[in-house]
């Protein structure tokens, strides 16, 4: 059970909601990034955002009051992902935002094990039969989230960030053939392999499905590039329709997607049970909100995570939100939309890195902005929409090479009026039209 004085969530006449400690049922409306610095230009150490507000307000301090109360103002209640822990100190009016701390565990322990500070960006999954998975996930819990504990600020915690479930922007691997080809010797391939003698009865039976040709289930161990028999587009970009189809045409195919299937699933119930057991051992106080899905993974990963989770996060770069919260919703546990964004081709940006809709002009971004969070809130799951995310990010691209126009304020921090008088008025009645 929670503590009265830290944020919950609860089910009120078949409703979720957030719940503050007085009892008062409340919708999470967020900003991610809230930074001084929000971006660097790609490989340098130097960034516009930073340098303009420098000359704007004369200190950071300046800068975030007035950053502070501009969220306000619009009916915002939470700094989102990647905003910066100190802002949540900053009263304004006798208000405080709510923030929501990301964990980074997967791609934290990817970089322990892997010495990659990109597996995000490279989608690697940590390898969770990894003898030091729990014990990792153990000290980076104990590390971020004990000194936490007794903070009355923290909506909740996000464990990783677009973890790689299935094929997606980064590749077209599956779970099962990137464990397949992790080192000789590694948990995770062991496992693997022993997951797949399991289902097959012979060699031959797998060679047959596999499109390969091994002479024993052993030399699946020391392989070191075993391919894939089908290859699939992105997850997103899947007809179901059509897979379903094929599936039912070809049976190797559908065993093929079968193991693959089976396979995340497996690899989500170990990454939550142990991530959600670390956090709750050192914290349990505050929520926890997941990783962030990307997009919709395989029914047996969101089956496994609606076991462990509080409130399923996910990022949603679309029009419309509603097949997606019911893709999460029908395992009972309320929902937070962690991302989304639209971007005007009338900003003056190159816009041409990045995800999610681009629209003609601010005004499009507003009423795309109402009509998407409009469609969420007559969904009894949802708990709160995150937007990406506060100011622009620089024209030449930041840290990935994004470019676009996703900001509130522009690189010079001047307000996009039309965008954030809308977000004013759909946020004010947010909690009435959930109702």
């Amino acid at each position: 059970m929670y503590k009265k004085r830290f944020v919950r969530v609860e089910k009120i006449n078949n409703i979720w909601w957030f719940i503050l400690p007085e009892n008062k049922p409340f919708i999470s409306k967020g900003v991610t990034t809230v930074r001084f610095a929000q971006d660097t230009i790609q490989n340098t150490d130097f960034s516009p955002y930073a340098e303009n507000n420098l000359k704007k307000y004369g200190s950071k301090e300046k800068w975030a009051k007035n950053a502070l109360k501009r969220l306000f103002n619009w009916n915002f209640n939470t700094l989102a992902a990647w905003s910066e822990k100190e802002f949540s100190d900053i009263e304004v009016d006798g208000k405080k935002m709510f923030y929501t701390p990301i964990l980074n565990i997967g791609a934290a322990f990817v970089e322990i094990k892997q010495k990659d500070e990109d597996a995000w960006l490279h989608g690697i999954f940590p390898d969770v039969f990894d003898k030091d998975f729990e014990e990792i996930s153990y000290e980076i819990a104990k590390k971020e989230c004990s000194p936490l504990k007794d903070d009355e600020r923290i909506l909740g915690y996000f464990i990783d960030n677009e973890l790689k479930f299935g094929p997606d922007w980064r590749g077209s691997d599956e779970l099962l053939t990137m464990f397949l080809n992790l080192p000789p010797g590694s948990a995770g391939k062991i496992y693997a392999v022993n997951f797949l003698k399991k289902r097959y009865s012979s060699i031959d039976m797998f060679n047959e499905v596999w499109n390969s040709s091994f002479s024993s289930f052993d030399e699946l161990f020391s392989a070191s590039d075993i391919k894939p028999p089908f290859v699939f587009p992105a997850l997103y970009e899947q007809n179901q329709g059509v897979e379903r189809y094929k599936n039912e045409t070809d049976k190797k195919r559908s065993l093929f997607i079968s193991d693959c299937d089976t396979f995340a699933g497996i690899i989500a119930e170990r990454y939550f049970s142990v991530t959600d057991r670390a956090i709750k051992n050192y914290d349990s106080n505050h929520l926890n909100l997941g990783c962030r899905f990307a997009y919709v993974p395989q029914v047996q990963v969101r089956q496994n995570a609606g076991k462990y989770l509080d409130v399923i996060s996910f990022n949603c770069y679309t029009f419309d939100p509603s097949d997606a919260i019911d893709s999460y919703s029908v395992y009972d546990k309320p929902c937070l939309i962690g991302e989304f964004s639209f971007r005007g081709d009338d900003s003056g940006l190159p816009n041409t890195r990045g995800a999610g809709p681009r629209v003609p002009s601010q005004k499009d971004r507003a009423d795309s902005f109402e009509n998407y969070v409009t469609k969420a809130l007559k969904k009894p799951a949802l708990v709160g929409y995150h937007w990406f995310e506060h100011a622009d990010e620089p024209k030449e691209g930041r840290f990935d090479g994004e470019n676009s126009n996703y900001g509130l304020v522009n690189i010079e921090d001047v307000v996009y009026e039309e965008l954030t008088q809308r977000m004013t008025q759909i946020n004010l009645k947010a909690e009435e039209l959930h109702t």
